[in-house]
């Protein structure tokens, strides 16, 4: 719930500090600005004095937003890019209704907000749309990028994958895992892969159609994503490997897990004073467990790190014990 949310970053804001929580409570106001962009949006469709407010910046000889006879229930989220981690997406060829449904809601929103920009994510959206198929009727939750693949077999019911390629302009690694997890998975087989490759990965002379023997029991089906082998090998991994101890972390994540040790490094050291460093290294471990696994090598940069800026000395008698300087 939002009061559970809050309450959360709440404690994590007084255990570690505004700058720690600041993204965190930066993305728990956009979604809930977001819902409420998305009621005057809906709104803006019913009330005539919002769509004549909203005509400005509508295409000349069309003032206000056209009337909204789209079947499709649009959901947007929009997101300030510096709270939210992770790259920009690549864009996509999106079907022409959902295009439209955007296309509507980039003009609603430009001319409330001048100034901005607005760059759509399609990789982290999700999409339910109801499917007829040979033998049952079901409600499909996909992904966007699936979304744009399963459209297509509205217009003909064979696509080739070099066809699928340039049709969707999703990127391939993205469309390659994306279209795999529509054929591989037995519970949500919903196209069959045709072509003498016995490879499960698609290849360019491929070609795909629904599938005629799909039945479930299901009405709503969840299709889950696969996960492509990757290619790396462990030496190389172990090798990239940083003070963290894991590459798979994000960069992000790591720079937060570092500002994490050091308020956990000074947040003892308030408390006892003087420590020895293996008795430090023990106490900031046990209070990160339940978050993560820090490795001894990253305590010991935030350490050296925190010496730099004057919040610890080391004694003078024993290089190896710490203290506290308030």
């Amino acid at each position: 719930s939002d009061e559970a949310e809050r309450s959360m970053i709440s404690k994590l804001k007084s255990e570690c500090g505004h700058q720690y929580t600041s993204k965190l409570e930066g993305m728990f106001q956009d979604m809930k600005l977001s819902e409420d962009i998305m009621k005057q949006y809906k709104n803006s469709f019913t009330s005539p004095s919002l769509a004549r407010g909203a005509g400005s910046a509508g295409p000349a000889g069309r003032p206000g937003l056209p009337a909204l006879s789209s079947s499709i229930d649009l959901k947007v989220s929009v997101l300030t890019s510096g709270f939210w981690p992770g790259p920009p997406g690549a864009p996509c060829e999106l079907p022409p209704e959902v295009q439209e449904c955007c296309s509507r809601f980039e003009t609603f929103y430009l001319a409330k907000h001048t100034g901005r920009k607005l760059f759509w994510q399609p990789q982290n959206g999700f999409a339910d749309i109801k499917a007829q198929m040979p033998k049952t009727k079901h409600e499909l939750n996909v992904t966007t990028y699936q979304m744009c693949i399963l459209m297509l077999f509205n217009q003909q019911t064979t696509w080739t994958y070099q066809d699928l390629v340039a049709r969707t302009n999703i990127p391939l690694e993205e469309l390659k895992r994306h279209l795999m997890s529509l054929y591989v998975n037995p519970k949500a087989k919903i196209l069959v892969k045709l072509g003498d490759s016995e490879k499960k990965e698609p290849e360019d002379s491929d070609q795909f159609t629904v599938n005629p023997q799909f039945e479930s029991k299901l009405v709503r089906i969840k299709v889950p994503l696969v996960q492509l082998k990757s290619s790396e090998t462990p030496a190389a991994r172990e090798g990239e490997s940083g003070a963290v101890g894991s590459s798979d972390v994000p960069a992000t994540v790591e720079e937060d897990r570092k500002h994490l040790v050091e308020a956990v490094v000074v947040r003892v050291m308030k408390s006892r004073k003087t420590l020895e460093h293996n008795q430090l290294v023990m106490e900031v471990t046990r209070h990160l467990t339940s978050r993560f696994q820090p490795s001894p090598t990253l305590i010991k940069q935030r350490i050296e790190k925190l010496i730099e800026r004057e919040y610890l000395e080391r004694s003078q008698g024993d290089r190896r014990v710490y203290n506290y300087l308030a």
